[in-house]
């Protein structure tokens, strides 16, 4: 009899249960669903502060303070091989440009890399090979691109430090990587690919610690020798471009510098993931101690200074009246824009008006123009192009190279709409005319 009761109500329920369901499926197929039943499943939120991630607070902390490192250098007819094997450095988003052809003696971008400022004077660290055989580099914050000098290098600990003036970005916090343990979290953060990927990051964890690795240095004679350095090992991805960053504990503390990571063998079909080495931030101190030796306040103000007042003759035009100009309004074109970032159009100073009769006119440059290259220099700021036209005198003759795209950028509504274009070889001779502008 009881089993008899437990078997009716039992049945009572799987029926209550399958009328709901029909009736449900009903209101769903007659679309009859209320605003509150659907916003019930939609309108969700997530509590940010209820998350809980030991790397959040730290990336926060340290982000802004990685950059960009860009290595400019007048191109060579050497040839760089294209197969690797060991370890590959992590650099080169770019590297080969100006190498493998082109014209001898113009000055290219060679490569980018990654480094962390570490004082509030713009000092950056970085490695040595980032910056090696540079004619010239400079340091990109996401915005601007400023001129750097590498004040200290070591080849055969592969770190250098360099100085940005204009950089205003904060400090990271050095840690003591003698207190490192292993298994231990490892936050990366760096520019693999270049500005495609800025200021990416990767986590993982410290594989080891004292990984002993071996070098091949060139001394400044020419004699090529072995060393051998105690790397930190991490499985956090570390890629091309990454070289110089930033590997943090979760203290947002600097704890060593990404630099290399390892690759299968050309010749062994043998795979390898996630080993990658860093320079511990102890190694890198005596040298960082040395940088911070050597600055000299009062030579930096007069570079401001000097430099600001090189901006303002651009800019006044009292200063300007016996000034050759080109005779173009121009602005700065960087990888802040989508067409520069998406490889569409290059960096450079694009011609927002060529005005009637200047020089600029003259010389066949349009409003749509992208200045890329006057004299052999190549051309990434307005204050770049300026610094190069207030050096000359009326009479003087400048090679400016400019792109042109198929449709002029600056009335493309899409960048699907600029199409291909080309590099445009043209000579523009210098004249005093009126007004401010390049």
């Amino acid at each position: 009899m009881k089993n008899r009761k437990m078997l009716c109500v039992f049945s009572l329920a799987l029926a209550l249960i399958l009328a709901i369901g029909l009736a449900l499926n009903a209101s769903a197929s007659s679309g009859s669903l209320s605003k509150s039943e659907i916003d019930a499943i939609v309108e969700t939120t997530t509590d940010a502060s209820a998350v809980v991630s030991p790397f959040t607070a730290a990336v926060k902390a340290v982000r802004d303070s990685v950059v960009l490192v860009r290595n400019y250098q007048v191109s060579r007819s050497t040839g760089i091989s294209p197969f690797g094997w060991g370890f590959d450095y992590g650099y080169g988003f770019g590297y080969g440009d100006g190498y493998n052809g082109g014209n001898s003696g113009t000055e290219r971008l060679a490569g980018t890399g990654s480094g962390s400022v570490i004082s509030n004077y713009g000092h950056v660290l970085t490695n040595y090979h980032v910056v090696e055989d540079a004619s010239r580099v400079t340091v990109f914050d996401g915005e601007n691109e400023y001129a750097a000098e590498v004040v200290v290098s070591d080849e055969a600990l592969d770190i250098a430090v360099l100085l940005c003036p204009e950089l205003n970005l904060p400090a990271v916090a050095l840690g003591d990587s003698d207190q490192l343990q292993e298994g231990e979290w490892a936050i990366v953060i760096g520019n693999p690919l270049g500005e495609d990927f800025f200021r990416s990051t990767t986590v993982g964890v410290v594989s080891s610690l004292e990984r002993k690795v071996e070098a091949s240095v060139t001394d400044k004679y020419g004699r090529k020798s072995t060393t051998e350095n105690s790397m930190i090992q991490v499985d956090a991805a570390i890629n091309s471009g990454n070289s110089g960053g930033g590997m943090f504990n979760v203290l947002g503390q600097l704890m060593g510098i990404p630099s290399m990571k390892y690759t299968s063998s050309y010749f062994s079909s043998t795979s390898i993931d996630n080993i990658g080495m860093c320079i511990p931030i102890n190694v890198a101190k005596p040298l960082i101690r040395e940088a911070l030796e050597k600055y000299d306040a009062e030579n930096v103000q007069n570079y401001l200074d000097e430099k600001s007042k090189a901006e303002d003759r651009n800019t006044t035009s009292t200063d300007m009246t016996d000034k050759p100009r080109l005779g173009v309004s121009i602005k700065t074109l960087d990888g802040s824009n989508s067409a520069v970032s998406r490889g569409v159009l290059p960096r450079g100073c694009i011609v927002l008006e060529s005005e009637a009769g200047s020089p600029a006119e003259a010389a066949g440059i349009q409003a749509g123009d992208i200045i890329v290259e006057v004299d052999g220099t190549v051309i990434t700021t307005t204050a770049s192009l300026q610094q190069i036209i207030i050096a000359h005198n009326a009479g003087d003759t400048l090679q400016v190279k400019v792109y042109r795209a198929e449709n002029n950028p600056l009335e493309a509504q899409y960048i699907s709409e600029i199409g291909d274009g080309e590099y445009i070889d043209l000579e523009v001779t210098l004249q005093v005319i009126e007004s401010p502008a390049a």
